[in-house]
């Protein structure tokens, strides 16, 4: 732990002789990001600073409960290393964007409390197969947003909240492993039922973590923060296509053997999903613009 980055690592330090200078400087080069940048900023930082409904959700799910909430079980000790690895990643972007100068806070302060208030609920009934697949496609979205939004700083100018996203984009990649080699265990002692929860979840739908985001006020928040990182390029129904894509290969779903028929059936389901999203994305359309309390009611486009 103590050699984990923190989030003042990055950050002007408040404490030194030439404070408001380091100041000065970073907000020079925060003026650099477009306001479509910021919202797509803001909407990540939201998403991640509602950690405690995401180890609310993971404690549920049966056999990896924290009995005492200092369990020594491996399930345990995993979802609070997990968790206080990801609290991190709220902290930091809710910093930077406080000390840019830029954003309403007190809009996107509320907008948490909104989110966190009102819960979220990926329907994965508390089982732990939806849950991991869940998390495996969750994990590795998100550490494609964090990737994208650093590559439209650095397209800025931006090279501090590059280096930042590249830092949280890492660990989530390393939490994807993690969730996936879970899986992949799971598959290796119960293929028929890992399959038939990856095509459920499947159908089901991978409910982002953000999707009941809204401020008191605009209740199609989350909808136009959406339609801004499809147009970015940030997390877009391509995305969602290739990721189904790398988990059917990376578990081998086409290579199964000896499976039941509804296994076979949930076998032949997932074999063709990505495609058909991918058809999906080549007709998707999404042109970002509206209004955000984040940005002082400025309209975005």
């Amino acid at each position: 732990v103590n050699e984990s980055w923190q989030p003042s690592d990055f950050m002007p330090d408040t404490a030194a002789n030439d404070a408001q200078q380091q100041l000065l400087t970073f907000r020079e080069r925060a003026k650099a990001l477009p306001d479509s940048v910021l919202v797509v900023l803001i909407g990540g930082m939201v998403t991640e600073e509602a950690l405690p409904s995401y180890q609310t959700w993971l404690n549920r799910l049966r056999g990896i409960t924290d009995e005492t909430g200092m369990s020594e079980s491996p399930w345990a000790v995993w979802s609070r290393g997990w968790t206080a690895e990801e609290n991190r990643h709220g902290d930091l972007l809710n910093r930077y964007l406080y000390l840019t100068g830029r954003v309403n806070m007190r809009a996107v302060e509320t907008t948490i409390h909104h989110l966190i208030k009102d819960g979220f609920n990926p329907q994965t009934e508390n089982d732990p197969y939806l849950g991991f697949i869940y998390t495996s496609f969750q994990e590795r979205a998100t550490k494609i947003a964090h990737r994208n939004v650093g590559i439209l700083a650095k397209r800025a100018g931006e090279d501090t909240l590059h280096t930042i996203c590249g830092h949280i984009a890492s660990d989530e990649a390393r939490h994807e492993t993690a969730y996936k080699l879970f899986m992949t265990k799971i598959f290796e002692v119960d293929a028929a039922g890992a399959i038939i929860s990856f095509a459920e979840m499947m159908k089901r739908k991978i409910t982002m973590p953000a999707a009941a985001m809204q401020d008191g006020e605009d209740t199609n928040l989350f909808t136009k923060y959406s339609k801004f990182a499809q147009t970015l390029g940030v997390y877009t129904v391509k995305h969602y296509s290739e990721i189904i894509a790398e988990l059917v290969q990376h578990w081998k779903i086409e290579t199964l053997s000896g499976l039941s028929d509804k296994a076979a059936k949930a076998q032949d389901y997932l074999s063709t999903l990505s495609l058909r999203y991918q058809k999906l994305a080549e007709r998707a359309i999404a042109e970002g613009g509206g209004s955000f309390s984040w940005l002082y009611g400025r309209e975005v486009v």
